[in-house]
């Protein structure tokens, strides 16, 4: 790399963060974060402070699967329109339609409660995940089709800026709403937040499409369900595009094991839903931000390769810093030096992960084949995460962080092979 090269990457990412498209990622992040947690982490102290034990709690996340079987309905995604909205364009039809859906599963969570009727309010929860999967789902294709390649890591960043500010109010905002007016209004009160994207929604252009995709009204089973998956392998090739998506797969498991049982694991460590909302979804989310646009600028600077490594790194090093909250509990230091490193660590990987499945995607099958690797990049983690309040019950929590942090280990593997494969200012790697 030329001394003049990495300046020039340095400055043209900085311009993208001030693009109208910027803008418009900021404000979609910002809808594709707020729900995330209200069927995850806040819905698990809810449930917590309920009296449900950890093992149920830990059950009841696997409805959030739905955020990784995501790929199952994305060839409709990008193949149809949806009747009515589809007057919008293929991505803001499909995204304005599951936006409205995500405010009625939040009212209907609020409505319901989990001490009413369970069947009634588990549904409730399936309906709002599968509403914010499919939102996500158009998001990424969105991004991915309204930018140029080099603005994507730019476009990743401004992403989780909103994305992480949507957290804030998922997280923090609706803990503390909760501790002075109840859960019922603080999910009423989130699901009125989602008419900031609904209105970024009907106020955005619609990406172009591909001259081959126009000529195609009705694609066939064969070409929406099946295509995407041959020209993905077509243009990686079997072994090399296999290790792809394991190494893609086992990314975030450290993150994603500590997911459902973060939220229990402060409230046990003697916190209250005010010290959390503050500490871990108030501080801790503006950390994340601030590691999101340093991964940006990193991937700008030194490529997505080195980013990757040092990402990796990172999230499993914090992961042991929840040791010192275990052993420090109810001390707010220890709460504040582990949220600092964990969500610094999160905020850089997630921005690094995100431009490395760009660049992997066709924009012939944008939905469907994001989709898939953002689904596999959750699927392991979501696996484990279900049990992992078994695990947790059993071992004790120092125990289980040791675990989670360990994890990182076939990603590293994985990385090593695949380090000499990919150039380090290739396709698959910018």
């Amino acid at each position: 790399m030329s001394q003049a090269t990495a300046p020039r990457r340095f400055l043209n990412a900085l311009n993208a963060f001030a693009t109208p498209s910027a803008l418009t990622l900021c404000l979609l992040g910002f809808g594709s974060g707020l729900p995330f947690l209200l069927v995850g982490y806040t819905l698990s102290i809810w449930l917590r402070a309920s009296g449900w034990e950890l093992s149920a709690i830990g059950l009841l996340s696997y409805i959030s699967l739905l955020y990784v079987l995501k790929f199952l309905w994305s060839p409709l995604l990008d193949t149809r329109r949806l009747p009515l909205f589809g007057r919008l364009g293929r991505r803001r039809g499909w995204l304005l339609a599951s936006q409205l859906l995500l405010m009625v599963g939040l009212v209907a969570m609020a409505l319901i409660g989990p001490m009413f009727s369970m069947p009634l309010f588990i549904a409730a929860i399936a309906v709002t995940a599968f509403a914010g999967a499919t939102q996500d789902t158009m998001v990424d294709a969105y991004r991915i089709e309204i930018a140029p390649l080099d603005s994507q890591a730019a476009l990743a960043a401004t992403y989780t800026l909103g994305y992480r500010i949507g957290l804030i109010c998922g997280g923090a905002l609706a803990l503390y709403i909760s501790k002075f007016a109840g859960w019922q209004i603080a999910y009423v009160a989130m699901a009125g937040l989602m008419l900031i994207p609904f209105i970024a929604t009907l106020l955005s252009r619609e990406p172009p499409l591909p001259t081959d995709v126009q000529a195609t009204a009705r694609p066939s089973f064969f070409e929406a369900y099946v295509q995407p998956f041959v020209v993905f392998f077509r243009r990686h090739g079997l072994a090399f595009g296999l290790c792809l998506l394991a190494f893609v797969g086992l990314y975030k498991l450290p993150d994603q094991m500590l997911g459902v049982i973060a939220g229990p694991f402060y409230y046990d460590s003697g916190f209250d839903a005010g010290d959390i909302a503050t500490v871990s979804k108030l501080y801790g989310v503006w950390i994340g931000i601030a590691g999101a646009f340093i991964g940006g600028l990193a991937v700008a600077s030194i490529g997505v390769r080195a980013s990757l490594l040092i990402a990796a790194l990172g999230v499993a090093l914090s992961n042991l810093l929840f040791i010192v909250m275990a052993v420090h509990p109810g001390e707010i230091w220890s709460f504040v030096l582990t949220i600092s490193g964990d969500n610094a660590a999160q905020g850089f990987a997630g921005t690094v992960l995100v431009a490395f499945m760009s660049g992997l995607a066709d924009k012939h099958y944008t939905a469907t084949q994001y989709a898939l690797l953002s689904s596999l990049a959750n699927l392991p983690g979501k696996l484990i995460g279900g049990v992992s309040g078994f695990m947790a019950e059993q071992w004790g929590y120092t125990a289980f962080f040791v675990f989670s942090s360990v994890s990182i280990v076939p990603t590293l593997l994985l990385l090593a092979w695949l380090w000499g494969r990919v150039a380090p200012r290739s396709r698959t790697e910018t």
